[in-house]
């Protein structure tokens, strides 16, 4: 089979099944593995896919800035706040992760909730202004694509709560390679606050499944309980 044959046949192979494993379609092809990863290291330097260890992805696009991911999925994000706001009770201390859907949450909170919002995103803090949630804002260094704090003294605050739940926000959530997101000091904040919680919960759109972040950083390379 010509290089060009092989190269459209993995094209057709990530855009049907979302994957592709390097060894499997050597096998298949009766080529070697070397011929395939040359393929595909090839195919990624030309800004036609992505590889990862053993095999390669689709290509995504690069996430929108902060702004114009507000207007994505606006009803969608409405109606995930709501149901996840429903998860809350008075009297706890809850985490939000920053991101557009988590922002929804904080609104669809009843403003006489009696219930602890920490955060470390400005700009949800910023929704909470006329609740009467008490609100802690994490500082630390902004990460603006996101518009949350990341680094050392963000670390060092979330150490000292016990949440009981975080609404994690991800970038993609793919069945194989797991939540993941863009930035690997966020990565990092998220799963610090993951561990210092009693419960998870993801509220995530349609267009985040069966992604993964290009140049992003795994959160759990499976499904967290």
């Amino acid at each position: 089979m010509l290089t060009s044959q092989r190269r459209a046949l993995i094209t057709a192979r990530l855009a049907r099944d979302g994957q592709l494993v390097a060894k499997a379609l050597a096998d298949e092809l009766g080529v070697s593995e070397d011929t395939i990863r040359r393929d595909l290291r090839d195919m990624a330097a030309d800004g036609l896919l992505q590889r990862v260890h053993g095999g390669a992805l689709p290509l995504q696009p690069s996430l929108p800035d902060f702004a114009a991911r507000q207007e994505i999925g606006d009803d969608a994000k409405r109606d995930l706040g709501k149901k996840a706001a429903g998860l809350i009770k008075a009297g706890q201390l809850i985490f939000l992760d920053g991101g557009t859907t988590n922002a929804q949450i904080a609104r669809a909170l009843p403003r006489n909730l009696a219930v602890t919002i920490a955060t470390h995103s400005p700009t949800i803090a910023a929704d909470l202004v006329h609740h009467a949630a008490e609100v802690i804002l994490i500082g630390g260094r902004l990460y603006k694509h996101s518009m949350v704090a990341t680094g050392s003294a963000a670390l060092a605050a979330i150490g000292a709560m016990r949440p009981d739940i975080f609404f994690l926000g991800v970038t993609a959530l793919h069945p194989v390679y797991g939540l993941s997101t863009g930035d690997f000091e966020e990565a990092a904040i998220k799963r610090a606050i993951a561990a210092q919680s009693a419960e998870t919960y993801v509220a995530a759109t349609n267009e985040k499944f069966g992604t993964t972040s290009p140049t992003g950083s795994c959160l759990w390379n499976d499904w967290p309980d």
